[in-house]
Formats: C-alpha cells, structure tokens, sequence
C-alpha cells in the first residue's frame, strides 16, 4: 500500500480498548483476545488477521476488511460492521448480538453457532454462509441475499426475512428452499 505502513501487531490478550485504529492495516495481525472494547476500526484492514476471542464490544469496524480473518468466539455485541468484508471469515461461536452488519459482505462466512439475535442484516450478502446453529431470533435479515446459506438448527424465532433472497438455501428444518 503507498503511503501506508503496515502495523506490526502482536496483542496476545493485551489492552487496545477504545484505541483509533481507522484505516491503519493490520493485515495478518496477531489479536488473540486482545481487547477492544469501544476500539475504532473504521476502514481498516484486518485481512487475514487473528482475532480468536478477542472483544470488540462496541467497536466500530464499519467498512473494514476482514476478508479471510478469524474472530471465532470473539465478542462483537453491539459492533458496528456495516459495509464490512466478512467474506471467508471464521465467526465460529461469535457473538455479534445487537451488531449493525448491513449490507456487510459475509459470502461464504462460517457463523455457526454464532450469536446473531437481534442483529442488523438488512441489505448483508450471506449467500453460501454456514449458519449451522446460529441464533438469528429477532435478527433483520431484511432484504438480505441468502442463496445456499446453510441455515440447518438456526433459531430464528422473530426473524425479519422479509424480502430476503433464499434460493438453494437449507433452512432450519433441513428443507431446501427452491
């Protein structure tokens, strides 16, 4: 990137809460439960970066890049990730309740068993996402291109789905949708 440097992180459980880290690239970034409660990630690329249990309550990673990244079992409650590439991400057992994910890419995302419940998904690309288990109750989903999502055992009780785009997609009683 020119006229960026590159951060070098390596976290590993340490402190980051409400730090500015907009646009800055942390591509690949070692963040192992550090925490970033309140942090601003805003347009920052945090492809590939290793994010396993780490909290980011409240941050805001509106419109970062986490392409390929792993935030499996991190806290994201509350996150703003909206315009976000999630596209690939490992969010296994993540909780991104109440979290502003629209028009979030996520094609291809693995969210199973990942907490959704009354989250923001108006607009979001899910399509071939594993929703395996995700609780998605009280979840808007409005508008959202779910085609060959993988949403086998969800919980989707209070669901938004209006307008949504299923085709090919296992819904959480196995059937697939035509």
């Amino acid at each position: 990137m020119k006229g960026k440097q590159a951060l070098k992180i390596h976290a590993d459980g340490g402190s980051l809460e409400g730090t500015n880290l907009s646009g800055s690239d942390l591509a690949e970034a070692d963040l192992v439960a550090a925490k970033l409660r309140g942090a601003n990630l805003s347009g920052a690329n945090l492809k590939g970066a290793n994010l396993a249990g780490a909290d980011l309550s409240g941050a805001d990673l509106g419109d970062a890049n986490l392409w390929d990244a792993d935030p499996s079992g991190a806290s994201l409650v509350g996150a703003n990730l909206a315009g976000a590439d999630l596209s690939g991400a490992n969010l296994e057992g993540a909780s991104l309740a109440g979290a502003d994910l629209s028009g979030a890419n996520v094609r291809g995302a693995n969210l199973w068993e990942a907490d959704l419940a009354g989250a923001n998904l108006v607009g979001a690309d899910l399509s071939d996402a594993n929703l395996k288990g995700a609780n998605l109750s009280g979840a808007s989903l409005s508008g959202a291109e779910l085609s060959r999502a993988d949403l086998f055992g969800a919980l989707t009780a209070g669901a938004d789905l209006s307008g949504a785009t299923l085709t090919g997609a296992t819904m959480p009683d196995g059937a697939i949708r035509t």
